[in-house]
């Protein structure tokens, strides 16, 4: 146990860390007007490790003794500052009484090593005591308590005061020491204390559970979840759904006291500092090299830019041959458009929602994994092992008070929801994403809990069609989709088993060449195929950095394709509603987004119409695709493009609407 004068060493050391580096901080603390409110002092552990390595590592080893010293300095450093605003810029600030520091470990060797940043289910008895770091997604939120974190005790012998703490270990219980903690030269050797009137301190509390990403465990790994503890200041900081990495002090808890079920000790991380990281996702890895690199990509091919664009889509699904359209729709679906908010504040989604309809074998399920590796955030669900409450939120009682557990839709809210043999879901657990799909929220009201989650996510279905697929009915007949639910989805694309014998040739070669092609494949040759890693930082990059606005030439077609559509008599009700008209929209400016532009031009909207052209079986104007499973990669895009622009304006025209 350290001496009172070795602790009043550190403490000042701490202080004048704190007055050196975050006087800004300090500063903001002394003018804000509420005394009573717990604040917050962001701290670097980089910074204190490269200022003071000694004091760095006894934060490190024994966290929970000097974050309390680091608290006591941080009140120090805040009185300082109030003195010198005081006397050198003539500003009064109010003194606090809470000010809590917080320490963020990002980019300190702390995130480096597998001892002090490991997976969630990798936490052991090891852990304990010292500085940890996990990362997961908040699946269970709880709501805010309030409990009693320090009194003032007092000697009844020598009248010697001191501070007790609740054990959280013994359901934040307060155990009194055995004998007066005095460290006089003659000690006292009281047992007795009573309480001191009016030095309580009450904090606000929180429990939430984060799990660890199922993205990077193995397959057949179940994820692992733990509890967590936020404090004052870190309550009511994240929702269920978002991404965290926490940093804290692991300690256990004693199980709730059940009849015939044995009582154990749970792993329990008490937080210090809780970043979001659903933010940061798309800025990570982006260097200005390889920006450089998407620029002179599309230099290179200024004349010819739907070869460039054709040379991305060939890096979707590789494995997979030819299915131009499918490939196209997937990074359509993945880019997505600009979300739109009118002066009324009514939201118009900028996400779009894809369906596969095929036969079985046409490479439906290869798609929906591709699709969520090059997502930075993904969920993949079947339909069979889904329930609506797995699919949007479930109501657990947790300690005899209820609580709201993320689902499917929810934990993928910003990312992907990977939703493979749609057809076998039940006709109510369908009617529970409508909600999700087009107002991007979902709303709850179970157990006395009434609330609205966000699920701002793109949703991407697969199924079998319902028997042998006609091509005279309808979508909705063929899949057994109600006319609700296929509105919803931007494209929905048919790949049927045809007979072809020179298709059948050329895939069964591919599959047989694929292994030559991976080992002679060269990385860092964009114009042919891109590789995995160079997709996902493209997709992030240009849905962070590109907003498209739509030319009037884009508006006319679009406008006027839209209308011919409403006018056709063998219309498709379920597809043709305003809806479509909004997937247009958000398609050409995905295209736009691929193209590496802020403007939506005459090419970006026939590219949209030839997507949705693909998803109109019965009312498509220009049978230009033809079966989207045989659709293949043109030597000449261009010039083929040429063709079918021609096609699709002189029918625009010829109908005297564009």
């Amino acid at each position: 146990m350290e001496s009172p004068t070795q602790t009043a060493e550190q403490i000042e050391s701490m202080t004048e860390f704190l007055v050196k580096h975050y006087s800004d901080q300090l500063r903001d603390i002394s003018l804000s007007s509420d005394p009573k409110l717990h604040y917050p002092l962001f701290l670097e552990f980089a910074e204190l490790a490269d200022d003071n390595p000694y004091l760095a590592r006894l934060v490190f080893s024994n966290p929970e003794q000097y974050l309390r010293h680091f608290d006591e300095s941080a009140l120090l450093a805040h009185k300082i500052a109030l003195e010198h605003m005081k006397k050198f810029e003539e500003k009064i600030g109010i003194e606090k009484r809470f000010i809590h520091v917080r320490i963020n470990t990002s980019g300190s060797p702390l995130e480096r090593s597998s001892d002090t940043f490991p997976r969630i289910g990798r936490v052991r008895v090891k852990h304990r005591g010292i500085l940890l770091m996990l990362k997961g997604t908040v699946i269970r939120s709880g709501g805010v308590k309030m409990y009693e974190g320090e009194r003032m005790y007092r000697c009844r012998k020598c009248k010697h005061m001191f501070p007790l703490f609740p054990e959280l270990e013994s359901i934040n219980s307060i155990v009194k020491p055995p004998f007066c903690p005095s460290q006089r030269s003659k000690s006292c050797e009281g047992t007795n204390f009573d309480p001191v009137e009016d030095t309580v301190t009450r904090h606000d509390y929180q429990e939430i559970k984060i799990q660890e990403n199922t993205q990077v465990l193995g397959v057949g790994v179940i994820p692992r979840s733990i509890l967590v503890v936020l404090k004052d200041d870190l309550v009511d900081n994240v929702k269920a759904g978002d991404d965290v990495v926490v940093s804290g002090i692991l300690t256990s808890k004693w199980s709730h006291d059940l009849k015939d079920v044995r009582c154990d000790l749970e792993p329990m991380l008490i937080a210090n500092h809780v970043r979001r990281t659903n933010e940061l996702k798309s800025e990570m890895d982006i260097s200005v090299e390889l920006i450089e690199k998407f620029k002179n990509f599309w230099s290179h091919f200024k004349d010819t830019p739907l070869k460039g664009r054709n040379a991305i889509l060939r890096g979707i699904c590789p494995q997979v041959f030819g299915l131009f359209t499918v490939k196209l729709a997937v990074a359509l679906t993945l880019i997505g458009g600009v979300q739109h908010v009118d002066a009324s504040g009514t939201k118009v989604r900028g996400e779009s929602h894809l369906l596969l309809i095929g036969d079985p074998g046409t490479g439906k399920s290869q798609f929906l994994k591709f699709a969520a590796k090059l997502s930075n955030r993904a969920v993949i669900t079947t339909g069979l092992g889904s329930t609506s409450a797995g699919l949007t939120v479930t109501a657990v009682k947790d300690g005899g008070e209820w609580m709201l557990e993320a689902g499917a839709l929810v934990l993928a809210d910003g990312g992907l929801c990977c939703i493979d043999e749609f057809d076998s879901m039940r006709e109510h657990d369908r009617a529970t994403i409508h909600e999700a799909m087009e107002q991007q929220s979902i709303s709850v009201a179970k157990a006395g809990l009434v609330t609205t989650l966000s699920t701002k996510t793109i949703v991407f279905g697969a199924t079998n069609p319902k028997g042998q697929y006609d091509p005279e009915q309808s979508l909705s007949v063929n899949t057994a989709l109600s006319g609700p639910l296929l509105s919803r989805f931007d494209i929905v694309l048919v790949l049927l088993d045809t007979k072809n014998p020179e298709w059948d040739k050329v895939v069964s070669s591919h599959i047989l060449a694929e292994v030559q092609i991976e080992q002679g494949r060269d990385v860092d040759d964009l114009t042919t195929i891109w590789p995995l890693p160079m997709l996902q930082r493209y997709i992030q990059y240009v849905k962070g950095n590109f907003r498209p606005v739509l030319s009037k030439e884009a508006e006319e077609i679009i406008s006027s394709y839209y209308r011919l559509q409403r006018r056709s008599s063998t219309h498709n009700a379920a597809r043709t509603t305003v809806r479509m008209l909004e997937s247009l929209i958000r398609l050409a400016q995905a295209h736009a987004r691929i193209m590496f532009r802020n403007e939506v031009t005459r090419l970006d909207a026939i590219t949209a119409i030839l997507c949705i052209e693909s998803s109109m079986t019965i009312s498509a104007i220009v049978d230009s695709m033809g079966n989207a499973l045989h659709s293949n990669f043109s030597e000449e895009p261009d010039q083929e493009y040429a063709k079918q622009e021609k096609l699709i304006l002189e029918k625009l025209r010829g109908d005297d609407i564009y």
